[in-house]
């Protein structure tokens, strides 16, 4: 397969039979406390993977003939990324963001949904970004009262 494929697939894991969605938040979960908690840093990998995601994620979309293929799961790296953004490497903090972010992402509350008709990859990632960010602020909310 192609450079954009690998990208899309984050190394293969939208491959993952059961739940590759869920299974690359969770790698996004495990990995990220291992980036410095910089803004900085974080935001350049954010911003890196956000714009990989785009391409990406047209490129095999359109390949595939599908809108919104499960196999591409870059959109849930970045979107676990936001929700994780500047959290305090805590257990509960990072449990709290990964259970918010699923939620948002498979529900898809208010706008979130019609925002996923967005074409040309855009739509594939604008909807865990949303979902990223909404759990990012519960997350906030949380973390000030803890």
């Amino acid at each position: 397969m192609n450079f954009w494929y690998i990208a899309s697939t984050c190394f293969y894991l939208g491959k993952i039979p059961i739940a590759p969605g869920t299974f690359a938040s969770l790698v996004t979960l495990l990995i990220w406390p291992l980036i410095p908690l910089n803004y900085f840093n974080q935001i350049i990998i954010l911003i890196i993977l956000f714009t990989i995601g785009i391409i990406s994620s047209r490129i095999v979309a359109k390949k595939m003939n599908e809108k919104d293929p499960s196999e591409i799961v870059i959109d849930e790296v970045v979107g676990m990324g936001i929700a994780l953004f500047m959290l305090p490497n805590e257990l509960i903090l990072y449990l709290f963001a990964f259970i918010f972010f699923r939620i948002f992402d498979i529900f898809k509350p208010s706008f979130i949904y019609s925002i996923q008709k967005t074409p040309n990859g855009w739509g594939i990632m604008l909807d865990d970004i949303i979902a990223g960010f909404f759990a990012w602020l519960t997350c906030q909310g949380i973390n000030s009262i803890l």
